[in-house]
């Protein structure tokens, strides 16, 4: 794609139309990466899940909140 058209202009030779598409193809495996594989057995299956720790002064400020009062 060594040249500039507009897209109302009359189409193209099927030889510029091949080329323009083999160059845009190129570009675009270029940038796109593999997608990810949702096979199960490609997954660790041990995962630990995230630890939530909750301070002793938000447990007594929550305790203390009664929403359904207000």
């Amino acid at each position: 794609m060594t040249y500039e058209r507009l897209p109302y202009d009359e189409a193209s030779t099927t030889t510029q139309m091949t080329s323009d598409a083999r160059a845009a193809g190129a570009v675009l495996r270029a940038a796109v990466r593999p997608a990810p594989s949702i096979r199960y057995d490609d997954f660790p299956h041990d995962i630990p899940k995230p630890r939530i720790e909750v301070s002793e002064a938000a447990s007594r400020l929550a305790a203390a909140i009664h929403p359904y009062l207000d």
